[in-house]
């Protein structure tokens, strides 16, 4: 059995299985987008690019950093170098400003010496080195991949995790395609890696198979048949091939997991990972189900963002929940006007939580009177009820042929058709902004 710490009284939650649960517990966040995001094609990073992410990461409050795989070139090696020392080493402070340690300093290896021994020139010099060794485990990457016996394989796993262990006291075992991978024969893996000194056993959906049940009910499986070891974590590693990297994710930690491994934008490879915002938000939006925490500063979430899609070269899709230029606008006149009343009619979150800023009401061929009002009377026009009626079926006109409609224009419409309307001083809440 696996257990978990951190664990803060919080008697009035329950868990999403229907049991009560008497504390939040705490879920480590493990970002791994300048190794698996930046596995994304065209996301290549440089040194510097990859150590301004990194002190974005640990402004965030991100739990571990996985800097990169050394082995994979010497620029590689360099760049996990250089954030070990700058980012590794440097204080920082917690949501409540408290000094805290910095971020977790992990390197990925392959199961075998050079490979670790690598990655350990990597990360040694940050306070919290991490050595993160992969190894595929489904009979389809034995037979066509590794060209190896599950015995084989086996011994590989003991002997990589120890060396893993005997340079470095923080070691992470990830069996590659685990959701392919046969149940007991995953389980005796794990188990080996256990006995071999791994401290996380991190559990990869590699190529975005499994459904959120299944997925759920294998780390269930694995919480409940690891052999014990003080202070073990159980991770979840999830893609997005199906769409369900996040779903899969919040299953996992439902299940037993305490660690997540994600990315910001949910970048990766093919169709990218699990995205570090959905799953942060889902925990903080739903906590009376989850009943979990994480150290994420949730007001830098938008920022980090904005930052990696900028160095990266890759634009996040208006509609991406969360960070999405959409997440908080609203068009349609019923969704204006109940944002206009009392936000959370269709807001779930605030704005400016995520760093946001402010929630959007896009005027269009949807919005309705009411929206209409509120935004002629932020550009300073008093109107009447009769006048309005006027001016809302010319702006229909307008937004019927084209996609929206300018302050511009709207000053003009004023003009020509209510030309007595009084200037006044907006006193419209800042949170809301009609576009």
């Amino acid at each position: 059995m696996i257990t978990s710490s951190n664990n803060v009284p919080n008697e009035d939650a329950n868990s999403p299985n229907g049991l009560p649960a008497t504390a939040t517990e705490l879920v480590r966040i493990f970002d791994t987008t300048l190794r698996d995001g930046e596995q994304s094609p065209g996301a290549t990073l440089n040194a510097d690019e990859k150590l301004e992410i990194a002190e974005q990461l640990a402004r965030l409050g991100v739990d571990v950093i996985e800097a990169g795989f050394p082995a994979s070139s010497a620029g590689d090696l360099s760049a996990v170098q250089q954030i070990a020392v700058s980012v590794g080493r440097a204080p920082r402070t917690d949501n409540n400003g408290c000094p805290t340690a910095p971020p977790g300093i992990a390197a990925m290896a392959r199961a075998n010496r050079a490979d670790i021994d690598q990655a350990w020139r990597g990360v040694r010099d940050a306070k919290r080195p991490r050595i993160h060794v992969v190894l595929a485990t489904s009979d389809i990457h034995l037979q066509y991949k590794l060209r190896k016996t599950r015995a084989e394989v086996v011994d590989m796993t003991r002997r990589a995790v120890a060396h893993a262990r005997r340079l470095c006291d923080d070691v992470e075992f990830s069996p590659e395609d685990a959701t392919r991978t046969e149940r007991e024969f995953l389980l005796e893996v794990l188990n080996t890696a256990v006995e071999g000194g791994a401290t996380t056993l991190n559990v990869p959906d590699t190529v975005g198979y499994a459904v959120p049940e299944e997925f759920g009910a294998l780390i269930r499986f694995l919480h409940e048949r690891v052999v014990r070891s003080d202070g073990l974590v159980l991770s979840v590693h999830c893609h997005d091939d199906l769409g369900l990297a996040t779903a899969n994710t919040l299953a996992g930690l439902v299940n037993g997991g305490r660690q997540v491994e994600v990315t910001i934008n949910g970048i990766g490879e093919r169709a990218g990972n699990a995205c570090l915002a959905e799953t942060v938000m889902a925990l903080h939006t739903r906590n009376s189900m989850f009943n979990l925490d994480t150290n994420i500063t949730k007001a830098e979430i938008c920022r980090t963002s904005k930052l990696v899609s900028k160095l990266t070269g890759i634009p996040v899709q208006p509609n991406k929940a969360i960070v999405g230029s959409n997440a908080f606008a609203h068009e349609a006149g019923i969704h204006q006007d109940g944002i206009l009343k009392n936000r959370r009619t269709y807001e779930i979150m605030n704005a400016a939580d995520v760093g946001f800023g402010e929630t959007r009401l896009v005027l269009g061929k949807h919005s309705g009177r009411n929206v209409l009002r509120w935004k002629l009377e932020a550009l300073g026009y008093q109107i009447s009820a009769s006048d309005l009626d006027g001016l809302f079926r010319r702006f229909k006109d307008v937004v019927d042929t084209q996609k929206g409609i300018s302050d511009a224009q709207l000053h003009e419409i004023c003009a020509e058709l209510s030309p007595s309307a009084k200037s006044m001083s907006s006193s419209r809440p800042s949170a809301v902004r009609v576009a």
